[in-house]
């Protein structure tokens, strides 16, 4: 599994009966995860006394109940800064296990770098900028898509907080399909791309996703948009059907068959302090041309 354990303000404490207990700085949350489906002692206090808890409706969605929660706050992790807040859907606008997939690409890009070649990355379904923030704070120029205006917004502002030049990212709310597609009439290229799909969403003008649908043929377009010097490709599934053998198969046919290289899959997790073990959060899949 590859686990991001390098957190100091963030850090899942417990786990049990369908949710998690966390801390997020110095904010104790208590939010659903559907992959705790175990029912152990709730040995934590803070169990009792969280500055945030979402509960989930029979119904469908849910409600936060807040004590002495700010309507946001900020996170660090190195020298990036996240700003956070309760979302109506349980979110708080960060996914924390996805530090090592930042780690991982700023890794090469920096590689990259020391040898005199800059990396030219496109982060596709790019939502609050943790991928876009990191790659461009170790010396990527970023190409940051979402289909929200919201959440475009929300990146930049993470981009401003950790000191990242305007000139190091363009901006772009689209349709994530639509701009690959753009891209490829244009002949744009890219050194790397990081995809975060969503298993389900819409597009500004309704365009319908649907992960297990649309992946495939979306990640062929994306293998169109590499360029002579690639680095890497990153893509991530919160899907339950698309385990890490899925993922690894789909890019071993997109990319290796056509530029070599190594790839790599394994689920994503993070470790819970007050029980050693590691929540599986997700799957991701990494091609990188050696």
């Amino acid at each position: 599994m590859i686990v991001s354990d390098k957190w100091i303000d963030y850090e899942v404490l417990d786990s049990s009966k369908g949710e998690k207990l966390e801390r997020w700085d110095k904010y104790i949350l208590i939010r659903p995860d559907p992959q705790v489906i175990w029912d152990t002692t709730k040995s934590d206090k803070r169990w009792d006394s969280p500055n945030g808890h979402y509960f989930r409706s029979d119904k469908g969605g849910g409600h936060w109940e807040f004590n002495d929660l700010p309507e946001e706050w900020r996170v660090t992790y190195g020298n990036l800064k996240f700003n956070l807040k309760p979302f109506s859907f349980k979110h708080t606008g960060l996914f924390p296990e996805q530090a090592a997939n930042w780690d991982y690409a700023s890794d090469i890009i920096k590689k990259r770098k020391t040898k005199g070649r800059d990396t030219e990355v496109l982060n596709l379904f790019a939502y609050t900028g943790g991928a876009t923030i990191s790659a461009a704070a170790a010396g990527a120029h970023v190409t940051h898509v979402d289909a929200s205006k919201g959440m475009t917004s929300w990146a930049k502002e993470n981009a401003a907080a950790s000191g990242i030049s305007h000139e190091s990212c363009r901006w772009i709310v689209d349709d994530c399909r639509k701009f690959v597609d753009r891209e490829i009439r244009r002949g744009k290229k890219y050194d790397a791309i990081i995809l975060d799909p969503p298993s389900y969403g819409r597009g500004p003008k309704g365009e319908v996703w649907k992960m297990e649908e649309n992946i495939f043929y979306f990640l062929k377009s994306v293998a169109e948009l590499i360029s002579d010097d690639p680095a890497f490709v990153i893509l991530n599934s919160y899907t339950t059907g698309l385990q890490p053998a899925v993922l690894s198969y789909m890019m071993k046919h997109l990319f290796i068959n056509r530029y070599g290289g190594i790839v790599e899959a394994d689920e994503v997790g993070l470790p819970v302090s007050g029980s050693g073990l590691i929540l599986p959060c997700g799957a991701t899949g990494r091609w990188q041309k050696i």
